[in-house]
């Protein structure tokens, strides 16, 4: 045992002195020990074995001036003079005879203030001394025969040498015989009361000592026995070399280890650590007084303490070179390394060959190892367990611990975090440091960071992290005492209270600190960890828990395992249903905040520093860049993308959004959300929702950004691009958002219609998601980009005060169509078309009638609705809102035919043949102002329409005749005269026809031509059909059914049959039919004087739209007649030609 540390002999003594204690005398090889102890000479001179230590005669020098040359046998400590004073003040008198006894009551007194110089210079002679006495080995060989025989070592060590005692304090954990324990135990205080009673301490760390200055070994200087503190300046010096603060002096090797293993052999008893007993003597009374002394339990009582406001600075210190030490060897730990002793060696946590001894000794490499174990779910010892828990603890409450924190975060914790070095808050403060919170921090510093949170694995018990624990505590009672303390789903609860009321502040910041670093490493989510680690070895390639060679950049591996957890059944290589259900409540977390997402945090803080810095408010980060999508750095986009594509298929991992919406979802998507699988159905059913009266703001603000993020790519919305997907790539090649790609889809499914094509390109179930995005897109024009971008001017202008959604803004623009620019007013009006063309695309529409086409028109086909709705206008059922809502598309139909399906297929033909100067007048992108419409009108007087275009423009002549407001001619034209002569009719909420009666009536204070000219059109238009004047119509009822019911309507015969009843005085018309059948012939008189024919069929049309139409025809046909008479007559006076001169 060359390298022992050979305690001396004396060690026997405190043996004796326990048994004396404890047998009172009944053993009776106690009492020979007690008799050789007493019967030892005097310790300052006189022969015998003295001689044989080397150094004695120097550290005798000066004793034997004091001390009498020979005592008896009998010789008593408290005989000699210089220790009287202070054993009759400091101990016992019952202890006076026994000479241990003395020994022991005087080295715990604090030697500076207690005891004078001689009596500490006579102990400390007194102990050598004894050392030298061979007669106290074979007294351990006695005691300790069994012991012996069972520790190999110490069975085949040389008797005579002192080396059998040292060896059995080496193995003393090992020894089971109570009275040799208590021996062992005891005799090891008198030699750590000095760092020179230790065997080899003194030739090892001589030079160490003088170049630290930690005290003087010089012969003659004066000796004192309790020299602790140069042991403690020398641990000093050891961590200061470890943390390699400025300054620090390399320890030699053997120094180190001799010092570790005085360290260690005072694990067990805080007495033997002089420096920290003396430090903390008031500490351990204050706090600790019921603590027994052994086993380590003063030390651990007194890191409990640590940080309490009465603890002493010098103790604070003294423990925390201890913990210092523990950290560099676990072995130091007295309680930590007998408690985990068997499952180290049963778990192989001593034998990696790949890292160096000093290495294997360290606390972390204990700490990782062992709870590498763990969460293999393989057994650990509770003692272990628990042990590990307290010194995990430890690491997180004190920074300083960790030397490597200590070295690389220097600067971080003078520039950020001084002051805070109490209960774990300058760790976290370098974790908000960490988080980018507070500046950029050195990459050392936040591996260090990592490296630490992995080794107290806080995410297992959130109780090791002390701040968070007591910023949390009032959390955790109200929110999640549901959960067993102590719980890892804990630190998921309180996630899941992130924002909410319940949080606090300061629990927020705590616990988004420690989560940053949690994130980075998915095995610090024990949970995640335990359900994912089977998945994440097939898929990802990742080893042990605690594998060091994983060179994957942070959260890789849950990036693995977030892609495949969304995988098809046909991609295959998914996770298991477990393993899914823990990276979606992971991705739920994260969302909560975008440093959370390490990958997306490390692509990304360029442009977040760009684009986003005054984004501050929970979500909004990861908002800011979906918004500013396209403006991203490819790396970033790319992230984003991914991310934004994930949400669609479940929206639930926006936890935000999902608390915002839960009214909503609870009174209209329970079921979707539910279901746990969302394949994008949740986020539809919010979006069909979105503006009923659960909907709260923060829902709809949500649910729209996230509409706007997925017209950038159709890939962002699940459903559609599951349905779409082969359709895109075969029809919409190199098309990526997802407003192109809708429009090319719908362009192909209209040319397919239109053409009649045998089979549709696009899919079945394309086209049906293609309808739902359509009707999605039309209720929000920021959802149609050319659109909102082409009228962002006129919004501001004139739709200022008007809130988007509801397709409000689109309708607040189409009334203010006259208004708008050029530009805005292309686009408006091919909208227009498309809605037309297809009504269930007009969300208003669609929104205020949805009642009323379940009522009426459940049996039309969506193109048809809007014809539907306006042939039950009139119906007594119809709901007031809806029938102002058809009376405005009706207006707007009738300002151009091209926003008329129905009449512009009718009239294919008939337009450009009696209409084509309009239509060459006409640009692309410009509206006719029911130019063309009018235009048709005439024609249809003129009775030269086709039957189908006739149909049409009737029914347009029959709804304009009930309100002015359909045709747009008159009211371009007529507005001051509606608004001077007729502003009560015009007033009127139900139109029926008044104005256009008061018009006619008024036709004589019309000054303006054209106003005159559109009411003698209409004029002109009673004429061929009684039903275009409805005020007519409804006075004469009676006397068409009764009169003229055989006769068909149209082409004026009905007005003819009345005209023929009204002047054959056998027939009774009603009065009020008479009347204004007599107005209306005075009103046409008017007419035919103000505008003459303007050609032959104009005149023609007025004879045969006339009521004297038979006078008129029998006038024509006499003269006719009479001239063919006279031509037959008057023929033969003309003279004769002869043949001759036909045949020149």
């Amino acid at each position: 045992m060359a390298d022992c540390i050979r305690v001396p002999l004396l060690l026997l003594l405190m043996c004796i002195l326990s048994a004396v204690h404890r047998t009172r005398g009944d053993n009776s090889v106690i009492a020979r020990l007690t008799g050789n102890a007493d019967n030892l000479q005097n310790p300052a001179g006189g022969p015998g074995p003295a001689a044989v230590i080397p150094l004695a005669a120097e550290r005798n020098l000066g004793a034997g001036a004091s001390l009498p040359r020979r005592r008896s046998a009998g010789w008593k400590l408290a005989e000699e003079a210089v220790c009287r004073e202070d054993l009759t003040r400091l101990c016992p008198k019952h202890s006076w005879n026994n000479n241990l006894a003395v020994l022991e009551c005087l080295q715990d007194k604090k030697e500076e203030t207690e005891i004078a110089a001689e009596c500490n210079h006579l102990l400390w002679n007194y102990k050598l001394n004894l050392t030298t006495d061979p007669k106290f080995e074979s007294v351990a060989v006695e005691v300790c025969k069994t012991t012996i025989s069972d520790i190999k070592e110490c069975a085949a060590e040389e008797l005579g040498k002192g080396f059998l005692v040292s060896c059995l304090v080496d193995h003393r954990s090992n020894i089971s015989d109570y009275q040799c324990n208590q021996y062992i135990t005891k005799m090891t205080s008198i030699v750590f009361s000095d760092y020179r009673l230790i065997c080899g301490f003194m030739d090892k760390c001589r030079e160490d000592i003088n170049s630290l200055r930690c005290g003087s070994i010089s012969t003659g200087e004066k000796d004192v026995h309790s020299q602790g503190e140069v042991i403690a300046c020398l641990e000093k010096g050891l961590v200061r070399e470890v943390e390699e603060q400025p300054g620090a002096h390399a320890i030699k090797d053997d120094c180190k280890k001799a010092i570790m293993r005085v360290a260690e052999l005072s694990s067990d008893d805080f007495h033997l650590d002089r420096y920290l007993y003396f430090a903390c003597r008031e500490d351990r009374e204050r706090f600790c007084e019921n603590t027994l002394a052994g086993e380590g339990r003063v030390y651990k009582c007194l890191f409990n303490h640590k940080f309490e406001e009465a603890m002493t600075e010098r103790c604070q210190e003294a423990l925390t070179t201890r913990q210092k030490l523990i950290a560099q060897d676990y072995k130091v730990s007295y309680s930590l390394a007998k408690a985990c002793k068997s499952d180290l060696r049963k778990y192989h946590c001593s034998v990696d060959t790949n890292m160096p001894r000093a290495r294997e000794a360290r606390l972390s490499y204990l700490l990782l190892c062992l709870e590498s174990v763990v969460h293999r779910g393989r057994v650990v010892g509770g003692e272990c367990q628990g042990e590990m828990m307290d010194y995990r603890r430890m690491l997180m409450e004190d920074f300083s611990l960790s030397p490597e924190i200590v070295l690389h975060c220097r600067s971080e914790i003078e520039g950020h975090c001084s002051g805070l070095h109490r209960k774990g808050r300058t760790l976290h403060c370098l974790m908000r440091v960490g988080r980018g919170d507070m500046g950029a921090i050195d990459p050392n510093c936040q591996r260090a960071l990592q490296t630490l949170i992995q080794e107290a694995d806080p995410g297992a018990d959130y109780r090791i992290d002390r701040a968070l624990n007591e910023a949390c505590e009032s959390v955790i009672q109200t929110a999640c005492k549901h959960i067993r303390n102590g719980d890892p789903m804990i630190l998921s609860c309180l996630m899941e209270h992130l924002y909410t009321e319940k949080m606090v502040e300061d629990c927020e910041h705590r616990l988004l600190e420690l989560q940053y670093f949690i994130a980075r490493d998915w095995k610090l989510d024990p949970i995640l960890y335990k359900k994912c680690q089977g998945d994440a070895a097939r898929l990802c390639h990742t080893h042990g828990w605690n594998e060091t060679s994983e060179m994957m950049p942070p959260g890789a591996i849950f990036s693995c395992l977030y892609r495949h957890a969304y995988r098809s059944v046909e991609q295959g290589r998914r996770l298991s249903r477990d393993c899914k259900v823990e990276v979606q409540r992971i991705l739920h977390q994260r969302a909560l905040d975008v440093k959370l997402d390490p990958e997306l945090q490390r692509r990304c803080l360029t442009d977040l520093g760009k684009w986003c810095s005054e984004k501050t408010e929970a979500g909004q980060e990861l908002e800011c860049l979906q918004d500013h999508l396209e403006d991203l750095v490819s790396d970033c986009r790319v992230v984003v993308g991914n991310l934004t594509e994930l949400e669609s298929e479940d929206i639930q991992i926006e936890a935000l959004l999902m608390r915002a919406c839960e009214p909503v979802i609870q009174s209209h998507c329970h079921e979707v959300a539910d279901n746990q699988i969302d394949t994008g159905d949740l986020m539809e059913c919010l979006v069909q929702n979105k503006h009923q009266k659960e909907m709260n703001e923060k829902c709809a603000v949500g649910v729209t950004h996230f509409q706007l993020i997925q017209i950038k790519d159709f890939r962002f919305s699940y459903k559609f691009k599951t349905a779409c997907k082969e359709d895109v790539l075969k029809l919409c090649p190199n098309i990526k958002k997802k407003v192109d790609v809708v429009m090319c889809l719908s362009i192909t499914v209209r040319n397919d219609t239109l053409q009649e094509a045998k089979e549709q390109r696009v899919s079945v179930k394309c086209r049906k998601q293609l309808r739902v995005e359509e009707v999605e897109m039309s209720e929000d024009i920021r959802l149609e980009p050319e659109l909102y971008d082409s009228c962002k001017q006129d919004i501001t202008r004139l739709c200022q005060n008007v809130a988007y959604g509801n397709a409000q803004v689109i309708e607040c623009l189409k009334e203010n169509k006259r208004q708008l620019t050029s530009r805005c007013h292309q686009r408006i009006f091919k909208l227009q078309e498309v809605e037309m063309v297809d009504p269930e695309l007009d969300y208003q529409l669609m929104r205020v009638c949805k009642h009323m086409i379940r009522r009426f028109c459940t049996e039309s086909e969506g193109k048809n609705v809007l014809q539907c709705l306006k042939q039950n206008k009139n119906s007594e059922l119809m709901d007031p809102k809806c029938k102002q809502m058809i009376t405005k598309r009706q207006i707007t139909q009738n300002t151009d035919y091209r926003l008329n399906p129905v009449l512009r297929k009718a009239c294919k033909a008939d337009i450009p043949k009696f209409c084509q100067p309009i239509l060459n007048k006409a640009t692309a992108d410009s509206e006719l102002e029911g130019q063309v419409i009018s235009c048709l009108k005439l024609k249809y007087a003129d009775q030269r329409l086709s039957s189908d275009c006739e149909d049409q423009i009737r029914v347009i002549l029959q709804e304009s005749a009930l309100d002015y407001r359909l045709d747009l001619q008159l009211q371009i034209h007529c507005t001051q005269e509606i608004s001077s002569l007729c502003p009560e009719e015009a007033a009127a909420q139900e139109q029926t026809g008044q104005v256009e009666e008061c018009l006619k009536v008024n036709l004589l204070k019309i000054k303006q031509d054209a106003c005159k000219k559109e009411v003698l059109n209409m004029l002109k238009e009673s004429k061929a059909d009684i039903f275009v004047d409805p005020v007519l119509h409804t006075a004469c009822a009676l006397d068409i059914k009764h009169h003229c019911a055989a006769i068909p309507p149209g082409r004026g015969r009905q007005m003819s049959c009345l005209m023929e009843a009204l002047q054959d005085k056998r027939i009774r018309l009603q009065p009020e039919c008479k009347k204004r059948l007599q107005d209306r012939i005075e009103m046409w008189s008017y007419a035919a004087k103000v505008a003459p024919a303007e050609g032959f069929s104009d005149l023609a049309m007025q004879v045969m739209t006339s009521p004297s139409k038979n006078y008129i025809l029998t006038v024509i046909g006499a003269g006719v007649a009479l001239l063919f008479l006279m031509g037959l007559l008057c023929g033969r006076f003309t003279k004769r030609v002869t043949q001759e001169l036909k045949d020149r």
